[in-house]
């Protein structure tokens, strides 16, 4: 079983142990490790409202080009439950009301961008700089689609809850608000940051040594 959640496709498939139990140990600490690194890339960010700006984007690319999807998305998975059982790994601290931030459906979409992008690398895609860049851009926009339609809902809640609205908000439309807060501002960005997390997976590529 645990042969088969890296494939050789993919960089830690072709770096892991070959045994069973060392190869599971070695799954379990990059699980591990990897939750950690997605956690120090979210609280690198510019507190943009009501989406802030962070490096987590690019740490889930760059660790499901490496990983591949199984591993990849067990990653997310263990982060999102670290957050929402009270650990301060999102940007802004944990506990699950987190559910209700603008911001929490970029953290869910981080499953699909991390399967997206590590089925492509289990396909041989970590080696080819434009496949894998293709594939980043889709899971991006597909990450895209996560935060946009939970922003929609959150503003929607905020909207007949009766508070005071925040200024980033604007009751009379709704989609101008989620577009505004959950797109626009990352568009570009996430754009340098795929095309910087492909080029760095296939140059460590190139430096695994090719078997004979």
């Amino acid at each position: 079983m645990a042969l088969t959640l890296t494939p050789t496709n993919t960089l830690l498939g072709t770096l892991a142990p070959k045994t069973g139990a060392a190869r599971m140990a070695t799954t379990i600490g990059t699980v591990v490790f990897g939750s950690l690194l997605l956690a120090i890339s979210a609280k690198i960010s510019v507190p943009v409202m009501p989406v802030p700006v962070t490096l987590a984007s690019f740490a889930v690319a760059l660790l499901a080009a490496t990983f591949g999807a199984r591993i990849a998305v067990a990653t997310v998975a263990l982060y999102i439950a670290e957050g929402l059982a009270g650990l301060p790994v999102f940007t802004y601290g944990g506990g699950f009301g987190y559910i209700a931030s603008p911001s929490f459906g970029f953290i869910l979409g981080y499953l699909a961008m991390a399967y997206i992008i590590g089925k492509a690398a289990d396909l041989g895609a970590s080696g080819k700089v434009m496949r894998l860049f293709g594939a980043m851009l889709v899971a991006d926009a597909v990450l895209f689609a996560f935060g946009f339609a939970w922003l929609m809902v959150v503003a929607s809640m905020m909207t007949q809850s009766g508070a005071a609205l925040p200024a980033w908000l604007d009751a009379g439309n709704l989609l101008g608000t989620a577009f505004a807060g959950a797109v626009q501002p990352f568009v570009v960005w996430d754009v340098l940051k795929m095309a910087l997390a492909a080029l760095s997976v296939v140059g460590l590529w190139q430096l695994v040594p090719k078997k004979g």
